[in-house]
């Protein structure tokens, strides 16, 4: 998965102006550097560089148990000997020479790698590009991963260790390797990883598929944005020798190039298993039955199908005996299931590799880490200085596991370094919550009209007497909009991040809850848990919520947000629960992790409602399959709030938290 960066107007309006200038200076115009020269020259330099320092060797093809063949391409130190192997594995295109611009593509990490005193080898995914067989998302056969750690540390020049690292997709496949337990994978390092993750604690996001049950839409659109069903695609003969791979390699890259799509628009598309035909992408995993492990029809599984158990996801009864360095972020698709796997290991394997798990937790999005600034932006919330050492470090750690040298930089990371969004600081901790963290409750309570943020709910220190229900429609055809929040690959359909929510909190259909101003600084680090007690017109309906630091002046941003889908309220391994209409029912959302500093003046917001979209599929309240029906029903949600039905919020708090200065934090007007 990859973020869509988007230009900003401003950068539009001063290119306009800097094209006038040109034109009325046009020796200017000739002086001025050509970028895509500038470009082509650096990349030049760098293959060139590589090219005196490494033993360079393209499109290997590695063949696996079953025949098929899988493209690498291997780099390592000119007469060095036998070398450690620092192992990345991608879907993605890493052909060496970059067809459009007609020269090498960036070689940084192979020559930075190589400088370090190691082999780099990128291995192609099994169905992509140069790669033979066919693509199986999220279930990937556990059997690549091992013929290929088999045939590095077989070679002449391996040393016989080998480290894995890569963000997304290119770290999605490592946990379930690891837990092979196989001799050759020494250490690893997985950096937003959380669409390996399957089944762990009481979350079955089975790759972040699901949340609460609810399907997160972003793989829809990844799959056919990065052409991953790919099925009928261009191949080279079986005998194609490696020098005539490497001289092809000049002019074509095999990849797809998909006609672009207004997902804006596609995501409304009914029924869901449509949505990619509806858009001219080709029938594949998402919706048809495939000859791969876990057998394709992707969107009719449920959120514990056995067909996820069938492939490369890791699930929490993988054991893990290897050290490894965890990387995550706040506004990430899915962090929770992330720290539950990380926490999953320590407490699983010995503990000698229990004492060698480190997890660093940024405030970016997925797999932003390295373009965190003196004033990292997410949205138009500013938190600081979140820059780190990602590259010191993780070469520290692979100098130390793969080499037996000391890391200075490693000797003092703390197991768990967290990022404290609003204080705009790391903190160190021994353990995910930190030690002596409390848990504190707010209840809901209102007089009958919490909608919107000109109603009158609360978050109060006990649950009121009376039950002044408050209640909402939500209308399958007017969900209430994603704005923010963690996320990835929807292209121009969501914004995530972090944003004022107030725009939002105009609609009947979203109640708001505000607890009252903090009178000091509180850092809330830990997992956040809500549970309603709600009734509803529907057999089946959604209910979310959204955390949200209220600013004195009145600006809302949102930190954190969860979904649930009530059929599964019960439990994703129960039979399903369906609901009667007006019977209420306690519900409890998995726990959604964050840590963020409420300052001094504001407050805790809550939002409830019945829908995210696009970030989540729209339940369409019938009660039927969802994925294959083209027709939703109104349904009429209450949120009950009394003693007898205590519907409240549980944060999780850290005691004596450093103080910060009481002036508003930093945002973008």
């Amino acid at each position: 998965m990859r973020l869509t960066q988007l230009a900003s107007a401003s950068a539009g309006a001063l290119a306009s102006f800097g094209l006038s200038l040109l034109a009325a200076n046009p020796a200017a115009a000739q002086q001025r550097p050509d970028p895509q020269a500038q470009l082509i020259a650096k990349r030049n330099a760098i293959e060139q560089e590589l090219e005196k320092v490494a033993v360079v060797d393209r499109k290997v093809m590695i063949k696996m148990r079953d025949g098929k063949l899988m493209a690498a391409d291997i780099y390592r130190p000119k007469g060095a000997g036998k070398v450690p192997i620092i192992f990345s594995r991608t879907p993605y295109n890493f052909n060496f020479w970059d067809v459009k611009l007609g020269a090498p593509s960036d070689m940084t990490r192979e020559l930075d790698a190589v400088k370090h005193g190691y082999a780099y080898v990128d291995i192609q995914e099994r169905g992509h590009f140069f790669s033979q067989g066919n693509y199986d998302i999220l279930g990937m056969p556990l059997s690549d991963g091992a013929d290929e750690l088999k045939w590095m540390s077989a070679q002449p020049w391996s040393n016989g260790k080998v480290g894995t690292t890569g963000c997304s997709s290119t770290a999605e496949w490592q946990l379930a390797v690891v837990a092979q337990n196989n001799p050759a994978l020494t250490t690893f390092n997985v950096q937003g990883f959380g669409a390996g993750v399957g089944h762990v604690g009481p979350y079955y996001e089975q790759g972040n598929w699901y949340r609460g049950g609810a399907v997160q839409m972003l793989f829809i659109s990844w799959i056919y944005d990065y052409g991953i069903q790919n099925q009928v695609r261009p191949l080279f003969p079986g005998d194609t020798t490696q020098a005539e791979l490497v001289n092809a390699s000049h002019f074509f890259d095999l990849a797809p190039q998909m006609p672009p799509v207004d997902w804006n628009k596609a995501f409304w598309h009914l029924p869901e298993k449509d949505m990619i035909t509806s858009v001219g992408g080709p029938p594949g995993i998402f919706e048809t039955h495939m000859p791969v492990a876990t057998g394709g029809d992707m969107i009719a599984r449920a959120p514990n199908d056995p067909a996820w158990y069938k492939g490369g996801l890791w699930h929490e009864n993988m054991k893990v005996s290897k050290p490894g360095l965890w990387f995550m972020s706040w506004f990430d698709v899915s962090v929770s299931p992330n720290l539950a796997a990380y926490n999953q290991v320590r407490r699983t394997a010995p503990k000698v590799v229990a004492d060698q798990q480190y997890a660093i937790i940024a405030p970016v999005l997925h797999c932003a880490y390295t373009r965190a600034t003196d004033h990292t932006m997410i949205g138009d919330l500013d938190v600081g200085d979140a820059r780190f050492n990602y590259n010191d470090l993780v070469f520290g750690w692979f100098d130390h596991y793969l080499k037996g040298e000391d890391s200075p930089m490693l000797d003092k990371q703390p197991k768990v370094m967290y990022y404290v969004m609003g204080a705009n600081r790391w903190e160190k901790a021994d353990t995910w919550p930190p030690a002596g963290a409390t848990t504190q409750d707010l209840y809901f309570t209102s007089e009958g009209q919490a909608n919107t943020l000109y109603g009158n709910g609360k978050l109060v220190a006990a649950p009121p007497a009376a039950d002044h229900p408050d209640q909402f429609v939500y209308d399958p055809a007017n969900p209430v909009p994603t704005f923010g929040g963690g996320g990835c690959c929807q292209g121009t359909a969501v914004k995530f991040g972090s944003y004022d929510q107030r725009p939002q909190e105009t609609r009947n259909d979203i109640l708001v809850y505000d607890s009252e101003p903090f009178k000091q600084g509180t850092e809330v680090s830990g997992p956040i848990t809500v549970s309603l007690y709600v009734s509803s017109s529907a057999k089946d309906t959604d209910f979310t919520f959204k955390v949200i630091d209220v600013y004195p002046d009145g600006r809302a941003f949102n930190i954190t947000e969860n979904i649930q889908r009530m059929r599964y309220r019960n439990g994703y391994d129960k039979p399903l629960a369906w609901m009667a209409p007006g019977q209420v029912y306690k519900v409890t959302f998995q726990p959604i992790d964050t840590s963020y500093y409420f300052r001094a003046g504001h407050k805790l917001r809550v939002d409830v409602s019945s829908s995210n979209f696009p970030r989540f599929d729209r339940n369409l309240n019938t009660g039927g399959n969802n994925y294959d029906e083209a027709q939703g029903v109104i349904a009429h949600n209450v949120i009950h709030h009394d003693s007898e039905h205590p519907s409240k919020i549980t944060i999780t708090v850290v005691p004596d938290a450093a103080p910060v200065a009481d002036a508003p934090a930093a945002a973008s007007d």
